[in-house]
């Protein structure tokens, strides 16, 4: 990829004027999903397992079509990376790509569990300027666009305000939480949300403090609450405290850290420390 976008205006009102067609797709798709859902109860859809035994439903790519025919339609020039969609090489090519999870917690969907979401987003040059999550189920919408803010059903959304690791609400993974706390961490584990994306974005709205990725998480998981967290304060980095960069070729993740900035640097140090000490 060409050099990532940086903080400039034209890329600002690339984002904003993005920003009203994701959520719009985002929002239908949501709707379709919640034809199958079913709270507490298996959802009435039909499911198939796919390679590594992960599961995908009928609904999903429903949901998944209904996003390709909306925003390939209101983004011409883009390329396509979905979960639910063979990936096509040429994406690589495009200056902009559309990075897209149908229902991101699909184990969740398919069992009852409403902690899952749609997520869309418009990446330029490996950065995403502009992305929603919007969880259906929930009645809740995240959304972001580069400059102008985080958003949750149209307030302000903000980091928590938290300074120190002791005492940190922390979501992610059992494994994970549990190493830290073996490597000194004193942080308070929140139960585990199914949908990486929205254990992300619950960090931009200050609902958790800081939460964990384990490695092999996708694109399509993490662009659009990366977009999200980013303009609420706070950042998605890997253990060496880069911002993840999408659209590679390659769009696994390796173990990442969603923090208020204030909380980043002793919470990346922490995690490494809990990695050297798992070997």
């Amino acid at each position: 990829m060409n050099p990532r976008p940086t903080h400039d205006p034209d890329l600002a009102r690339e984002g904003a004027a993005a920003l009203p067609a994701l959520l719009a797709a985002a929002r239908e798709a949501g709707e379709l999903i919640l034809r199958a859902f079913r709270p507490g109860a298996q959802a009435a859809t039909t499911v198939r397992w796919k390679h590594g035994n992960s599961p995908v439903t009928e609904a999903d790519e429903a949901a998944d079509a209904l996003l390709r025919a909306r925003l390939t339609a209101a983004f011409p020039e883009a390329g396509w990376l979905s979960e639910e969609t063979a990936d096509d090489p040429a994406r690589l090519d495009r200056r902009s790509v559309l990075v897209v999870d149908p229902i991101d917690g699909t184990r969740a969907f398919m069992t009852g569990d409403s902690r899952f979401a749609v997520c869309a987003a418009l990446v330029v040059a490996g950065a995403p300027v502009a992305g929603v999550v919007h969880l259906p189920a929930r009645a809740g919408t995240f959304s972001a666009s580069l400059g102008a803010g985080a958003r949750l059903n149209g307030a302000p959304a903000r980091v928590a305000p938290a300074t120190r690791l002791a005492g940190a609400r922390l979501g992610g993974p059992k494994p994970m939480i549990e190493a830290l706390a073996r490597a000194g961490a004193e942080v308070v584990q929140q139960a585990r949300i199914p949908s990486l994306a929205y254990r992300i974005v619950s960090v931009a709205s200050g609902a958790l403090d800081a939460a964990l990725a384990s490695r092999d998480s996708h694109d399509w998981d993490l662009a659009a609450a990366d977009a999200i967290l980013h303009e609420a304060g706070g950042s998605l980095t890997g253990l060496e405290g880069a911002r993840p960069v999408y659209n590679r070729p390659d769009t696994r993740h390796a173990e990442l850290v969603a923090a208020p900035l204030a909380l980043r640097d002793a919470l990346l140090d922490a995690a490494r420390a809990a990695l050297r000490a798992r070997g």
